[in-house]
């Protein structure tokens, strides 16, 4: 081999001449290694810089829950959620969740019916919460709502149908006085069902990486979707039931269930947002013109027959917040998270939209307002 070869073999003290040819073979090989070591430095150096640094999760906001929550009454409701392979769960892109203006994800989880073992971990692949900390793992997730507790023991779509059979059949009175003597203990019944709701909630966003401390928890209540305040032909205008019943539901039923959620989120340091008034004066059968109410009268919806047959499905939108009443719910929300109060409650304002009042607590509303 040439001395100039970088194969060359052991190097061995030698005469002068041989040092020249030892100096010159040391010489070429630090030259190739320095050349290696630059190439491979500036290769790096290009190669880093041109990868693009890692994009930071989008911000998200996530809504579990029932059917207030999905968005049902809402309308236009996604597809396979709308009877779809016996999915009900009738998720709207109206939904409040969706209107709150609070991050550029919205994510909507809730479904119309669940109640809280839905929602819970236990509740296997569809839970909710489980589903929870997968989009809290894709996503930066800044505020969670929870809506629920309805179709637990309080079961207000129970109550609410036993009181229509009440009005239609004439040979029952109002509803209400049978239905309050059940009340406290389905409200009692229920209250550690949502708590343990929400210690789930907690686990699940502890799994996902996130410290209790580190997104905002909202636990909300219900808005009465009734008012003994109606039009003398209520009955056949989509308000089939007594003045008197709705005055209870209204007046009682929804400010206890209120106050009730509200004792759950001050123990499991949550915050609290009363729904309970929030679209007062607005309820159904109101105002003479329905387009002006934020929930909707009893609606017969023909098109649930494509996925089902005659049954709930086909009338479950019924005393459910429409989408204006979505809107305004979603931007009470949002004053309410970005005010950081511990609790507050929507409240109509004299120009129409909702107002979050903080201070009050959850009870029993004055007179019905005026229409």
């Amino acid at each position: 081999m040439c001395a100039g070869d970088p194969q060359v073999g052991p190097i061995r003290p030698a005469g002068a001449v041989r040092g020249r040819n030892v100096r010159r073979v040391i010489d070429f090989r630090s030259g190739l290694r320095l050349w290696a070591v630059l190439l491979l430095t500036v290769g790096v150096a290009v190669t880093l810089g041109a990868v693009p640094a890692a994009a930071s999760p989008a911000e998200a906001v996530v809504a579990l829950g029932d059917s207030t929550a999905s968005g049902e009454g809402a309308g236009d409701y996604e597809a396979g959620t709308r009877g779809e392979a016996g999915n009900w769960c009738h998720r709207s892109p109206a939904a409040y969740v969706h209107r709150s203006g609070l991050a550029p994800v919205t994510v909507n989880l809730a479904c119309s019916g669940a109640d809280t073992a839905a929602v819970r971990l236990d509740a296997g692949r569809g839970s909710q919460a489980a589903r929870l900390a997968a989009a809290a793992r894709a996503h930066r997730v800044t505020t969670v709502t929870l809506q629920v507790g309805s179709n637990d023991d309080v079961a207000l779509t129970t109550v609410l149908t036993g009181c229509i059979r009440a009005f239609l059949d004439p040979r029952q009175g109002p509803c209400g006085e049978a239905a309050a003597a059940t009340w406290p203990a389905r409200l009692a019944a229920t209250v550690p069902k949502v708590e343990a709701t929400v210690a789930d909630i907690r686990s699940a966003m502890r799994d996902a990486g996130y410290a209790d401390d580190g997104y905002v928890l909202v636990l909300l209540s219900y808005a009465s979707p009734v008012t003994e305040r109606m039009g003398r032909f209520h009955s056949t205008r989509g308000c089939p039931y007594h003045r008197a019943d709705a005055g209870w539901a209204r007046t009682v039923a929804l400010p206890e269930l209120s106050a009730a959620l509200a004792g759950v989120a001050a123990r499991a340091g949550a915050r609290f947002l009363d729904l309970s008034r929030a679209t007062e004066g607005r309820e159904a059968c109101s105002r003479d013109d329905p387009s002006a109410e934020w929930q909707r009268r009893l609606t017969v919806a023909p098109e649930a027959l494509r996925h089902g047959g005659p049954g709930m499905a086909m009338v479950q939108e019924s005393f459910h917040p429409n989408a204006a009443g979505h809107a305004a719910i979603g931007g009470c929300l949002r004053q309410f998270v970005r005010s950081g109060a511990p609790s507050a409650a929507c409240l109509p304002t004299a120009d129409g939209p909702l107002q979050p009042v903080a201070g009050l607590s959850p009870g029993r509303p004055g007179p019905a307002a005026a229409s």
